[in-house]
């Protein structure tokens, strides 16, 4: 909660409190708490007043009616009635109870706070967009319509002043957040202000920051969002890489994110759906795994050009693609592990704990790291041996990460905004899922990216099981 909001909170309950007050503090107390609580509620008028500070406002408002007609009664010269202790007490823990659900729904939907990277770089953020003139756009029938993608990137940068404005959340304005926030609650099924506070929250990063000093060469991560997902679901966690010296690159995939805001403001929201059958669902997965692969390598082949670009910018020479992996969470994962079997530039593959779409030729022969959830008896039983397929037709050693405590939504951001329940975000909590996440992500990136000594399985046993899978051993993945 914000200054301003407890500040709402402490008001509120003072003027439940004053009640219970000795006589001669009971003015004072209550004079004070209705300075405090207007004082307060006005500034949060101007900024803006959450949800979850509505039952709060009530509960002020019903102690108000009993706190304050004593005191008017005084002011008057009338003397002060005041109700006997056993009926005021049910009125006053009704009032207390109803101030207290405030509380508790700013923490079941926090404006989420975002962990301060650890690495040694500051992070710098831009949003980019490119179009495909060789691609047409399937998703219309418009055949001069071409494939345009929006791109988030974060990158290590030179330190910003103190007090600089970090970059909003979810969009390039507030205005772009909301939409954007309102579009993944609709996909969810949930009322849009049950997430309010998301648009409200700002990352770690600082827009178009300078690029760090130093002539270093960044590796690049491309990363595809799960269904229905957008650009920056996954911000912690390419934060934390952007401040280890990564370049990340996370997509949108237009009709295929829940919104994407072109640069012209044009809003193309998600038109790909189940259809409840399930070969058709597996045949139309398929199809949309292989547009968001060809998206991954359309964008690494941009940031190419960008490296080697005639006209100046400040990542210009500074992106070593030729150390480059791909990631993806949920159907991104699928389009992560596809995009490499079809394009040998990706030197590495991460897998959020998604499931493999599409063919499984040919082999794949980067090294590829799958983080999952524990195996139970509730996973679709088509899953792991799915998975173990997809990394079996391989020529290179990978890696499956089985993390204790994980949810599917622990690899993305959603456990610092959604409600802390088992069910949905695990058990992990706000502050470790995503150090658990980021952290096996740079040992294995650090590991078959910059060659760094050590044997990655047993690095990643910090965060998990680990299964290994060999081209001399099959079969170990499936644990």
């Amino acid at each position: 909660m914000s200054l301003p909001e407890v500040l709402v909170l402490l008001g509120a309950l003072g003027l439940v409190a004053a009640r219970w007050f000795p006589p001669a503090a009971r003015r004072p107390v209550t004079i004070g708490a209705v300075a405090v609580f207007v004082a307060s509620t006005t500034v949060l008028g101007v900024v803006g007043i959450r949800w979850q500070l509505l039952p709060v406002l009530a509960g002020a408002v019903l102690a108000s009616a009993f706190a304050l007609p004593p005191l008017l009664r005084r002011r008057t010269g009338r003397p002060a009635r005041r109700a006997r202790w056993w009926l005021a007490l049910p009125g006053s823990l009704a009032c207390a109870g109803l101030i207290a659900l405030g509380p508790v729904a700013a923490r079941a939907f926090p404006v989420p706070e975002f962990p301060e990277p650890s690495g040694g770089f500051a992070v710098g953020t831009r949003v980019v967009q490119w179009t495909d003139p060789l691609r047409p756009e399937s998703f219309t029938d418009d055949p001069d319509d071409r494939r345009t993608v929006v791109a988030q990137l974060w990158y290590p940068a030179q330190k910003s002043p103190a007090g600089t404005r970090r970059a909003q959340y979810l969009g390039r304005t507030e205005h772009e957040a909301r939409t954007v926030a309102e579009a993944l609650a609709d996909g969810a099924g949930l009322p849009g202000f049950l997430v309010d506070g998301v648009p409200r929250a700002r990352s770690r990063a600082v827009v178009d920051a300078p690029v760090a000093g130093g002539g270093e060469r960044f590796p690049v991560v491309l990363f595809s969002p799960g269904s229905g997902g957008v650009r920056t679901q996954n911000t912690a966690w390419a934060e934390e890489l952007a401040s280890h010296g990564y370049l990340v690159a996370a997509l949108d995939h237009p009709y295929d994110s829940a919104v994407v805001v072109l640069a012209d403001g044009r809003t193309i929201r998600a038109t790909v759906a189940s259809s409840g059958d399930r070969d058709r669902d597996e045949e139309l997965a398929a199809g949309w795994t292989a547009v968001r692969a060809a998206d991954l390598g359309f964008v690494l082949t941009e940031l190419e050009r960008l490296d080697r670009a005639e006209t100046a910018d400040p990542l210009t020479g500074r992106l070593d693609t030729g150390r480059a992996a791909v990631a993806g969470h949920s159907l991104g994962g699928a389009a992560a592990l596809q995009a490499a079997r079809q394009d040998r530039r990706f030197g590495a593959v991460v897998d959020l704990d998604g499931y493999p779409h599409g063919p499984t030729a040919p082999a794949l022969e980067q090294p590829a790291l799958a983080l999952t959830q524990e195996i139970t008896a509730g996973t679709d039983p088509r899953y792991l041996p799915r998975l173990t397929d997809a990394l079996e037709h391989s020529t290179a050693t990978s890696y499956r990460l089985a993390v204790p405590g994980a949810g599917h939504l622990t690899f993305m951001d959603g456990p610092l905004y959604l409600p802390p329940l088992p069910s949905i975000v695990g058990t992990l909590g706000r502050a470790e899922s995503p150090r658990v996440v980021a952290g096996a992500t740079l040992t294995f990136l650090d590991a078959v990216l910059r060659d760094r000594p050590g044997d990655p399985a047993e690095a990643l046993r910090a965060y998990g099981r680990v299964y290994t899978l060999s081209p001399s051993e099959r079969g170990e993945l499936r644990g």
